[in-house]
Order: C-alpha cells, then sequence, then structure tokens
C-alpha cells in the first residue's frame, strides 16, 4: 500500500512535467510543421503535377459563371448563419459558447490547461475541507432579519417617490411566512385565526387592515390582527411600537408569535435610538430561544453593536457564528473583513504597500476583504457608492444582488465611520476575481458562485433597480466571429446578386493572388537549394 502511494506523486509529476513540456514546446512544434509542409509542397511539385493543377485551376475558375459566386456566397451566408443561430440558443441557455466549451473541455487538457473533471479539491472551504456542490437550495430565498416596516417606511418612499418598493413576488413570500409563522396549526384555527389567513392573502393593504379591524371585533384579544396593524397601518415607528407592546402583552403562549414580537421591538428600539435596549432585547431572545438560529437575530445583534461601536462584542459573536459548519452570510463575512481592516486601514496607503509589502495585519484584511468578495461579489459597488442604494426587499437571496443591497443599507455608515476602511477595500476587492478559477468550474475559499441568482434577484427586486449581474454574461469571441462571418458573408451575396459581372472579376483575382504563392516559393526554393540535393530528397 505504501508503494502504491508513493508512487502516485512521482507519475503525477512526471506527467505535469510532460504536459507542461508539450504546452511550453508547442510553438516551436508549430514552425517545424509549417516548414515541414512547405518542403513537401515542393518535394511533391513535380510528382504530383501541381504546375498542372494550378493551371487546370485557374482555367477552371476563368469559365465560372456569376451564378455560382451568387450560390457559394448565399450558402456560406445560409451556413454561417446557421451556425451562429445555434451559438445564441446555446449561449442562452448554458452562458457560454458551444464551440468555446468544447475547446476548454476538449483541447485545454491536452494543451497544458487544467482538466475540469477532477471530482477531488474543486471545492474547497476556507478550512481546506471539501464543500458540496451548489444545489437549487442555495438559491432559496430567506426572510430579510433587517427588513423595514411597511407602514412606516416602506409606504413613506411610495408617498414621497410614487415608487413601490416591494414587488409583488417579495410580498406574497411575506405573506406566505406569515401564514405559516402565525397560524401554523390548521386543525385548531379560531374564527378570528381564519380572517387573518384571510388578511395576509390580501393584495390590496387597505384590504388586509379592515381584515385585521375585523378579527379585533371578533376578539379583542387576537395579537396577529395587531402585529399587521403594526407593520402596514403605523405611520411611524413610535405608533409601531406601542402596537407591537399591546399585541405581546396579549400573545400568551404562541412561541412563534413571541419571537416576532419581541425581535421586532427590538428593531424599533434601534431605530429610536435605544440602542443599549436593543442589544438587550436581542440577547435575551437569542438565549431565550437557542433554536431559532434559522432566524439570523444574531445579524440585528450585529449591526447594533457596529452602531455602539463595541467591536469586541462584535468579535464575540462573529466568533460563535462564523463557523464552517454554519450557513454564511454577506452580514458575516463583510462585518469580519471590516473588523480585520479597521484595524490597519487608517495607515494603509497603497504606495507604501506596494514598496514595503504588506504587513501580516495588512494581509489578514486583504484575504478577509477578498474572502467576503468571493462569497457576495456585489457588495462593493453599494459600500464604495460607485452604485445607487435602494430599499432592500423583505426577503433576500444569499450571495445575489438583492442580500448585498441588504447588506450596505444598514451597514454603510459603520464602513464609513472606520477611518481609511473604505479606502482599503477600493484598493483590493478587485484582486478577489484574479484569484477564483476561470471558467467559474471552481471556487477558491468558497463554491462556485450559483448561477441562478439573477433570475430571483430580478424578482425580488423592484424594476427600477438594476439588478447587479456576476459573472457578467459577455457575448463570447466565437459569438462575435461567428455574427462578424455571417453578416460579411450576406454582404458579398448581396453584391454578387446585384453585380455578377464585377465581383466575378473580383473572385477570379482573389484566387489568382491566393494561389500565385505556391509558385513563386517553388521557384525561390530550387534556386537557393542545389539540384542535386533535390534529387535525392525526391528519391527518398
Amino acid at each position: 500500500m505504501e508503494d502504491t502511494t508513493g508512487s502516485n506523486p512521482q507519475s503525477l509529476g512526471f506527467t505535469e512535467k510532460l504536459r507542461s513540456w508539450l504546452s511550453w514546446s508547442w510553438t516551436y512544434v508549430c514552425f517545424i510543421w509549417f516548414g515541414m509542409v512547405l518542403i513537401m509542397i515542393y518535394v511533391l511539385w513535380s510528382p504530383l503535377k501541381l504546375q498542372e493543377t494550378l493551371t487546370s485551376a485557374s482555367v477552371f475558375l476563368n469559365t465560372l459563371t456569376p451564378k455560382f459566386y451568387v450560390a457559394l456566397t448565399g450558402t456560406s451566408s445560409l451556413i454561417s448563419g446557421l451556425i451562429l443561430i445555434f451559438e445564441w440558443w446555446y449561449f442562452r441557455k448554458y452562458g457560454t459558447s458551444f464551440i468555446e466549451q468544447v475547446s476548454v473541455s476538449h483541447l485545454r487538457p491536452l494543451l497544458g490547461g487544467v482538466e475540469s473533471s477532477s471530482a477531488t479539491g474543486l471545492f474547497s472551504s476556507v478550512n481546506g475541507e471539501a464543500e458540496p456542490r451548489p444545489s437549487v437550495s442555495e438559491c432559496k430565498v430567506w426572510r430579510n432579519p433587517l427588513n423595514l416596516f411597511r407602514g412606516a417606511e416602506y409606504n413613506r418612499y411610495t408617498w414621497v417617490t410614487g415608487k413601490e418598493p416591494l414587488t409583488y413576488y417579495d410580498m406574497n413570500l411575506s405573506a406566505q411566512d406569515h401564514q405559516t409563522f402565525f397560524t401554523g396549526d390548521t386543525q385548531q384555527l379560531r374564527p378570528e385565526d381564519a380572517v387573518m389567513q384571510k388578511a395576509w392573502r390580501e393584495r390590496n393593504p387597505q384590504a388586509r387592515i379592515r381584515a385585521a379591524y375585523q378579527a379585533i371585533e371578533m376578539n379583542h384579544e387576537c395579537a396577529a390582527a395587531y402585529v399587521l396593524l403594526a407593520e402596514e397601518e403605523a405611520t411611524t415607528i413610535t405608533e409601531a411600537e406601542r402596537l407591537f407592546k399591546k399585541a405581546l402583552s396579549i400573545a400568551g403562549k404562541d412561541i412563534n408569535l413571541l419571537v416576532y414580537i419581541k425581535r421586532r421591538l427590538a428593531m424599533c428600539a434601534r431605530k429610536l435610538g435605544r440602542i443599549k435596549e436593543a442589544v438587550k432585547m436581542m440577547r435575551d431572545l437569542m438565549k431565550e430561544f437557542p433554536l431559532l438560529g434559522m432566524l439570523n437575530i444574531h445579524e440585528n445583534l450585529l449591526e447594533a453593536l457596529l452602531e455602539l461601536q463595541a467591536y469586541a462584542d462584535v468579535q464575540a459573536v462573529l466568533a460563535k457564528y462564523d463557523d464552517i459548519s454554519l450557513p454564511k452570510s454577506a452580514t458575516i463575512c463583510y462585518t469580519s473583513a471590516l473588523l480585520k481592516a479597521r484595524a490597519v486601514s487608517d495607515k494603509f496607503s497603497p504606495e507604501a504597500a506596494s514598496r514595503r509589502g504588506l504587513s501580516t495585519a495588512e494581509m489578514n484584511a486583504v484575504e478577509a476583504i477578498h474572502r467576503a468578495v468571493e462569497f457576495n461579489p456585489h457588495v462593493p459597488k453599494y459600500l464604495l457608492e460607485m452604485k445607487s442604494l435602494i430599499l432592500p426587499p423583505e426577503h433576500i437571496l444569499k450571495r445575489g444582488d438583492s442580500e448585498a443591497v441588504a447588506y450596505a443599507f444598514f451597514h454603510l455608515q459603520h464602513w464609513k465611520r472606520a477611518e481609511g476602511a473604505l479606502n482599503l477595500l477600493h484598493c483590493t476587492w478587485e484582486g478577489t476575481f484574479r484569484i477564483i478559477p476561470y471558467p467559474l468550474e471552481k471556487g477558491h475559499l468558497f463554491y462556485p458562485y450559483p448561477g441562478c441568482t439573477e433570475t430571483a434577484d430580478r424578482e425580488l427586486l423592484p424594476s427600477f433597480h438594476e439588478v447587479s449581474v456576476y459573472p457578467k454574461k459577455e457575448l463570447p469571441f466565437f459569438i462575435l466571429f461567428t455574427a462578424g462571418l455571417c453578416s460579411f458573408t450576406a454582404m458579398l451575396a448581396m453584391l454578387t446578386h446585384q453585380f455578377p459581372e464585377l465581383m466575378g472579376v473580383f473572385a477570379k483575382a482573389f484566387f489568382s493572388t491566393l494561389f500565385a504563392p505556391l509558385g513563386f516559393f517553388a521557384d525561390k526554393m530550387e534556386s537557393f537549394m542545389p539540384s542535386s540535393f533535390w534529387h535525392q530528397l525526391t528519391q527518398i
């Protein structure tokens, strides 16, 4: 067993060296091959009667009629057009060129490229452990932990701008959340619960509010109805807090209601400036319900602690939740990067770093930024204000533009507060894309970036927002080349059809110019080399 294991690295090393040598010598092999072709043309010039063949070809070209050139250019245009249509369909479906994909899959490994079929080591985590391929679940949407209040915040935006900040898809997801969260047990539905189930499904906000009042008339202690009024009817955070406190006093032992209300009360305290009170409420909530980690209450806590500038407490929370076994988020990754950047950013200078190199602390900060950018590449443009922010949606897609909007909306102020942090981010974030392998069949620290984010983000974000797309789907070279070829041949076909005589003259002149160098080369080679050499070579 030891011999087998020990011989594998040697054989792999020899294979890599051979492949590297072949890749290096490929250019010289091409030159040698081209020289041999030229020599073979001269050697076979007389035996194959190439001179007579060229003469016959010239006679043949002179006898062609203009109809032939019309048919030739028309057929070429048709074929190139069909190739273009197929390439475009393949690109729209798979995001890459078919010709390019074949080249990468089959030719690149032969020329020393990295094979993409290896099943080991493709997906490495931050600790070097294997991480699974992204599945459909990686593109599921999550409730935004910091979602705003509809009545006090989203609706105010609509009153001022006339634009709807939430999409119907996003609000429909919220309606489904509320139905399952507040009235999950359909076997014991009370009359007011049935009214509230219908209320969450209503598209019209006024209809939802009327249904909530109807439920309160049926039962003055319907906590879910007060939650709806706090979310949608209250026009200020203070009024929303009052309604949530009323709901909390009558919530009873319904755990889902208690958790939801206490969390929203903590968010009200945060928005009203009572940040220490908000932090205490969030800590108590996490301690009281430790199994509800999927609600991501720790992200609310991190944001509040950053507002207090309690960076040691932020680091303590990160130490607990930035674990390899737990799912990541933009808040986790970028907060970790912010803390490390904050330690060096006030004295960071790109010019000085280029002269002396990066220190250990600066290297750690840069690596943390690269890690965060690889997880969600959309965030930096919002933090650097290269792209306009909008109100965050009620649901986000992890690693998507919706998550980037939600993170930057609440955390941009924390990056601005750390002196030089945005400058460090500006100088280093684009370096991430040089680390990630291309094509994106691999990741560097995380699993490969999922390709399903764009579709989900377009449904979550309003139509007036330009969705950020990564990787940017630029048209492959072969599609542009095929499009140019198709246009060129189509133009030739049209010109040939309109001016057959003139195009026939051009075609004959072109072919004559094309075949002329062969005869010229043969004459020159014969004058440079003695006739005895060529005689012996032909005898061989």
